[in-house]
């Protein structure tokens, strides 16, 4: 039992206000029954904020319980209708679907639409396989819907308050970056520092593009960040110019005479120098002068 209790995290066991999932022990969410159901009795959850499943993966786990049977319950609450509403094991239901099953056990608890909503969203955010625009999507549907603030939101789920911030942060970049991250395209680490090119929408979409093409690492994407925010003065340009012009010369110089040049600039001018090895040397740099 307490492995069990511990496998659901701090955040669902907070959630549901100390309910057992087994012996219904709870106050605001009490386990009632646990029979089988048909499946065609149970409506999908409307809160349910993932939307996409893997189908090698959704096919394998129709393939155990065809074998196996469902091991794990789904968790439902009953309607006025008559029928059921899922709050959590979507994907179970779907495998048990491409089962062939009409019947499948299920937890039935008595829950209001927002223990409906805590209750699928959490689940959702414990799961490892979740993208991280679908987390993000998640802590925003719980704030907005339960009214909860990023500190309550990382008493709920059990995580840091700055990784909360982190994921909702991502919902203000454009569309096809947030796409691209779902996607798996660019990580969380590309994500961040596209974040730190501030109202720059333009710049963030062509180095997000630029990421993709050239398969840029997180430390590049970084080092051109910290260009577009920290752009070159006019002085600096002017410097970068004329150190520009220093190194052309200094190889022009090289090119015709065949010797060593050293070329340095300074606040007030530079120095060149020429060096020489031998005689024959020392007279071909005569000749450049005559």
């Amino acid at each position: 039992m307490n492995t069990k209790k511990k496998a659901l995290g701090r955040g669902l066991s907070a959630l549901l206000d100390g309910a057992d999932a087994e012996n219904g022990h709870g106050v605001s969410t009490p386990v009632i029954a646990f029979p089988l159901i048909d499946i065609d009795e149970i409506d999908a959850n409307p809160y349910q904020p993932r939307n996409t499943f893997e189908e090698e993966a959704l096919n394998g786990l129709a393939e155990s319980i065809k074998h196996q049977g469902l091991i794990q319950p789904v968790t439902v609450r009953k309607l006025e209708n008559g029928k059921f509403q899922l709050i959590s094991g979507e994907r179970r239901l779907r495998a048990s679907k491409l089962a062939g099953l009409n019947q499948i056990p299920a937890f039935i608890r008595e829950a209001d639409d927002v223990a409906v909503l805590q209750m699928a969203l959490v689940e959702n955010i414990q799961r490892e396989n979740l993208n991280a625009m679908e987390i993000a999507f998640t802590f925003e549907k719980l704030m907005e819907e339960c009214q909860f603030t990023q500190e309550e939101m990382s008493e709920k789920v059990g995580k840091k308050r700055t990784t909360i911030s982190n994921y909702l942060r991502l919902l203000r970049l454009p569309i096809e970056i947030q796409a691209g991250i779902r996607d798996s395209k660019i990580s969380m680490g590309h994500a961040r520092s596209l974040l730190s090119i501030e109202n720059n929408e333009a710049k963030q979409k062509e180095l997000f593009q630029k990421i993709i093409s050239g398969d840029l690492s997180v430390r590049q994407v970084e080092e051109i960040v910290r260009g577009i925010n920290n752009p070159p003065t006019q002085k600096a340009k002017k410097t970068m110019a004329l150190a520009s012009e220093f190194d052309a010369l200094k190889k022009n110089l090289i090119h015709k005479t065949g010797l060593k040049v050293s070329l340095k600039a300074t606040a007030r001018g530079g120095s060149l120098t020429l060096h020489f090895k031998n005689e024959d040397e020392l007279r071909k740099i005569e000749n450049l002068f005559q």
